[in-house]
């Protein structure tokens, strides 16, 4: 089958280690489905694994994509609804609970031990499977997985806001801060968002943010919670913007993973920080069955044109 693949790893030039070719498909499992892949998203995620950042070279050839929305191959017993030839979104995270694997197995993300989605055909455990929303696109559910679900977590488990809260998110433009701007807008919080680009900027204000800040830039007042995704180049600004008793709320490091910790003010000012990867199945499943009206994303690519998109990726992409 074709697909988009790590033919190695190369840390200096990720995109040199990045192949579209022929890859063996799935091997049926016991406790897994296999599924035909309609609509797929280009995550950080993707070029972290070809720079080698959770993937071996000796674990390559390894197909990319962490996220997926396709065609069920076959009946998935004791799950109602879900026959043959019904649209499903997946959930990508294997070994957390055991789900189609070894009771015990550590955690991995699809494309860092099993290969991932991008590709005509993929496969996961069957619990992991779930009915499309039928209120979004195909492209627009194939987003729910890394950036909505993260984003959706961040929030709602690892922040813990509530309606009438005001948060801090940081670097606007990437997917999961694109998700948490118009999550957060919509349970009703007081969204403060940064970014260097103006036009990015610009967009936050209409996807719900009450104010757009250049990062760096001094708040109006301190907020309840921070979401954290950009690391070294914002953790101080974070941490400043955080009232005392508030949580910042991390899931990524793009722009490195040492800043200075500042525990003077961490703990003097009792500051909670969370750590968060994507998000748990049953917070996916809440996610599937809450869309009710469709959603901005960043990018979401149909399978058919996968190929032609890695292709024309830029070396900017991957910064």
């Amino acid at each position: 089958m074709k697909a988009v693949y790590a033919s190695t790893v190369n840390h200096a030039d990720p995109l040199a280690a990045l192949a579209v070719g022929e890859q063996p498909e799935p091997q049926a499992r016991p406790f897994w489905s296999t599924v035909s892949v309609r609509a797929v998203t280009v995550n950080h995620h993707d070029v972290w694994s070809l720079q080698g950042v959770g993937l071996a070279a000796e674990q390559t050839p390894m197909i990319l994509g962490t996220d997926a929305v396709g065609i069920l191959d076959e009946d998935i017993p004791g799950k109602h609804g879900l026959k043959a030839g019904s649209e499903v979104v997946l959930y990508t995270f294997v070994g957390t609970d055991g789900a189609g694997v070894v009771p015990g197995e550590r955690r991995t993300i699809l494309s860092e031990k099993y290969p991932g989605t991008m590709a005509e055909k993929t496969s996961v455990p069957s619990a992991n499977v779930f009915a499309k929303p039928a209120s979004l696109t195909t492209a627009e559910a194939a987003a729910l997985g890394t950036s909505w679900l993260t984003a959706y977590s961040l929030l709602f488990d690892a922040a813990g806001i509530k309606p009438g809260d005001s948060v801090l998110i940081q670097g606007a433009g990437g997917g999961v801060s694109t998700a948490a701007i118009q999550l957060a807008h919509a349970a009703g919080l007081e969204v403060f968002v940064t970014s260097r680009d103006a036009d990015k900027r610009s967009k936050a204000l209409k996807l719900g943010a009450n104010a757009a800040l250049e990062i760096g830039a001094r708040l109006p007042r301190k907020v309840d919670a921070v979401i954290e995704s950009v690391g070294a180049a914002t953790w101080s600004h974070s941490m400043k913007s955080v009232r005392p008793g508030g949580t910042i709320a991390i899931c990524g490091a793009t722009t490195g993973d040492q800043p200075g910790a500042e525990l003077t003010r961490l703990f003097f000012q009792d500051i909670r920080v969370q750590g968060c990867t994507m998000g748990s199945r049953e917070d996916f499943a809440r996610c599937c069955a809450s869309w009710s009206t469709p959603i901005c994303i960043r990018r979401s690519t149909p399978w058919s044109a996968a190929g032609r998109r890695a292709r024309g990726l830029r070396q900017d992409d991957c910064r």
